[in-house]
């Protein structure tokens, strides 16, 4: 018969030093990140090709003002138009209505094989192929007509080419964001009497916003750096203005640090901004929310306050 045997505390094993892992890795590359920025910012600072002092002196320009101004409407309005004009052809690309479904599908093919910078040349030159545009009876005589050169003129041909273009890829998204949407929405909506419409206004594009917001947060800060390209139509939008600094003054370097210290600001501020959007829209598909940075700040202070 075997007994128990009582070990006593002088048995015990030793408690294990707990010993942190190294990463000499991980050291050595913050080694040399340190210096390549040391030796970025030394010649930033003490190069005198960058022109400091004149990009200070006209950074707050009359014309980069006026500018940057145009940058913004030109953003807002273009990805307005190709948000509504998306949803519409979104819904186009998902109808069982072969005609509808097939002149979506043709209008995508179409803006998304050409390059943006081709479709704003063509509608600045609109002119060139058609004198005037004509409205009446098919085939028949027109009851009015219009010079392409007042009905488009530069503003509009810049809003057109950028709106149309971007509703080819915002209709992908925003029918991504449908798709993601459970089918048995649908299907309990219209056993309560919903029609199409309705299911599509109050069910799906509610929920789709969870997966269609990120994307378009994305495409509005692209539209926002595309908007340089109207400088082709011609339109006095940031990089035309400062380019046309660059060009009066012989400082063309510069006049481009300028304007990408611009883009840089204006896209930062679209960035903050998506992030809260795409916060609120997370609501009730996470259980918390992630912490703002302003949150993030203060849990970090106040543990280097505990620890102290």
């Amino acid at each position: 018969m075997s007994g128990t045997v009582t070990r006593g505390p002088e048995a015990r094993p030793a408690p294990l030093e707990a010993v942190p892992v190294r990463h000499p890795g991980r050291w050595a590359a913050i080694v040399v990140i340190a210096v390549l920025v040391a030796m970025a910012i030394n010649s930033v600072v003490t190069n005198e090709n960058w022109q400091w002092r004149f990009i200070l002196d006209n950074v707050f320009a009359q014309p980069v003002l006026q500018g940057v101004w145009t940058t913004l409407w030109l953003t807002v309005a273009a990805m307005l138009m190709g948000v509504v004009l998306g949803i519409v052809l979104a819904v186009m690309r998902l109808s069982p209505n072969p005609v509808l479904s097939g002149s979506a599908w043709f209008y995508i093919w179409v803006f998304r094989g050409t390059p943006v910078l081709v479709q704003l040349t063509i509608w600045a030159q609109l002119g060139s192929l058609y004198r005037s545009i004509s409205l009446g009876v098919p085939f028949g005589p027109g009851w009015f007509t219009f010079d392409t050169r007042n009905l488009i003129p530069n503003a509009v041909a810049a809003l057109l080419g950028l709106g149309l273009n971007e509703a080819a890829y915002m209709s992908e998204i925003i029918r991504a964001g449908i798709l993601s949407v459970d089918e048995g929405q649908s299907e309990a909506a219209s056993a309560l009497g919903m029609s199409r419409m309705q299911t599509l206004r109050r069910i799906v594009l509610p929920q789709a916003m969870r997966v269609v917001v990120p994307p378009t947060g994305n495409e509005t800060i692209s539209m926002l750096k595309t908007t340089s390209l109207v400088s082709v139509v011609p339109y006095a939008e940031l990089f035309f203005q400062t380019s046309s600094i660059g060009s009066r003054t012989f400082q063309v370097f510069p006049t481009l640090v300028m304007a990408s210290l611009w883009y840089l600001a204006l896209t930062s501020v679209l960035m903050v901004g998506q992030y809260y959007i795409e916060r609120h829209y997370a609501r009730g598909s996470v259980r918390a929310l992630p912490p703002t940075p302003v949150q993030r700040l203060r849990a970090r202070l106040a543990r280097s306050g505990e620890r102290r």
